[in-house]
C-alpha cells in the first residue's frame, strides 16, 4: 500500500531516558488561513511524527559526518569535545524539492525527518520548492527555517560544512550540486541526504548517465554511501535514501585532471529533466533572439 495512502499519523514518544525536545520555535504556529487548509492540524501532524520507530536518530547521527569533527581537524580529550560542537553549530541545511507538506504524506513525513535533523541543532535551514504554497510557506518560516525565493536549480556552492536534504529529486538537481562543488575542498563539506548514486547508476542507462549527469557517474566512485533503514509500510517515502560524504583525504589524492575539466551541465538532450528551471527573464529572452 502506497504511504500516500495512510490518513492518520500515529504519534511516537520518544523511549525512556530520551531528552531531546523540539525547539521552541516548533511549536504549533498562529498562521492566518490564506487557503481552505486547517493549518494548525497540518502542523500537529508534522510535529507529532517523530519517526522514532521508523529511523532512530541516534543510529543517524552515528552514521553520518554530522556527529564527527572533520577529516582536517584531529584533537584529544575535550578539545575533541568541543570541536565536534563547533562543527554541528557551523553546519548549514539546504532542502529542495520537499513538495507539497499540505498534502502529499510522503512530504510531511520527510519534513519530519528534517525537523528532527535540526534538533541535532544545525545553525540555519533554507528550503526551496516551486510546490510550496503561500500557507506553506509561512508554515516554514514559522518553523524557524528560511524560505527561499530564488530557484538555484540546485547550483549552490558549499563554503562551510553543508548538509543538502534532497530527497527522491530528479537527476539534474544532484548533479548540479555536483558540479557547482565540483573541486576537493567544496566537495568535502558536502553532505547528502538524498537518492542513493550507485542506485541512479543502476537504474539509468550508461550512455545518459555519462552524456547528461556526468558528476553523478563520477561521483560514485569518490563518494561513501551509507543506505538508510527503511520499512516496508514507507518504501515509498524512504526508499533508496543514502547517507552521501565525501572524504577529503581520498579527494586530495586523486589527480588534479579529475577536476579540470568541469563544463556547467545543459541538458539538451533530456525530454524529461525532473527539475524545475528557473524563469529566463523577458529581457534574457530578447537577447538570445537577437543574437
Amino acid at each position: 500500500m502506497s504511504s500516500d495512502s495512510v490518513e492518520e499519523w500515529q504519534v511516537v514518544r520518544r523511549g525512556k531516558g530520551a531528552s531531546r525536545k523540539f525547539r521552541s520555535h516548533h511549536q504549533i504556529p498562529s498562521v492566518c488561513l490564506q487557503e481552505q487548509l486547517d493549518v494548525e492540524k497540518l502542523v500537529r501532524r508534522i510535529r507529532d511524527t517523530v519517526l522514532m520507530k521508523i529511523l532512530s536518530l541516534d543510529q543517524l547521527l552515528v552514521s553520518t559526518s554530522l556527529s564527527r569533527p572533520s577529516d582536517s581537524i584531529k584533537t584529544e580529550g575535550q578539545q575533541d569535545k568541543d570541536t565536534e560542537a563547533t562543527v554541528r553549530q557551523q553546519l548549514e541545511c539546504v532542502c529542495y524539492g520537499l513538495g507539497s507538506f499540505s498534502s502529499c504524506v510522503s512530504a510531511r513525513y520527510q519534513l519530519a525527518m528534517l525537523l528532527l535533523l535540526l534538533d541535532i541543532p544545525l545553525k540555519d535551514c533554507s528550503l526551496y520548492d516551486p510546490a510550496f504554497s503561500v500557507t506553506e510557506k509561512d508554515i516554514l518560516r514559522e518553523l524557524g527555517l528560511t524560505v527561499l525565493t530564488e530557484n538555484e536549480e540546485g547550483k549552490r556552492l558549499a563554503t562551510k560544512p553543508t548538509l543538502f536534504y534532497l530527497m527522491h529529486c530528479g537527476k539534474a538537481l544532484y548533479n548540479n550540486l555536483l558540479w557547482q562543488n565540483w573541486n576537493p575542498h567544496c566537495l568535502s563539506l558536502v553532505t547528502i541526504i538524498g537518492n542513493c548514486f550507485s542506485g541512479i547508476r543502476e537504474r539509468t542507462f550508461e550512455r545518459e548517465l555519462k552524456r547528461d549527469y556526468s558528476y553523478i557517474n563520477k561521483a560514485v566512485d569518490l563518494c561513501e554511501e551509507r543506505l538508510l533503514p527503511c520499512p516496508s509500510r514507507l518504501i515509498d517515502v524512504f526508499s533508496d535514501t543514502a547517507i552521501i560524504t565525501f572524504s577529503s583525504d581520498r579527494l586530495n589524492k586523486l589527480p588534479s585532471s579529475t577536476w579540470t575539466d568541469s563544463p556547467e551541465p545543459q541538458y539538451q538532450h533530456c525530454s524529461d529533466l525532473e527539475i524545475i528551471l528557473k524563469q529566463t527573464s523577458v529581457l534574457d529572452s530578447r537577447e538570445t533572439s537577437l543574437s
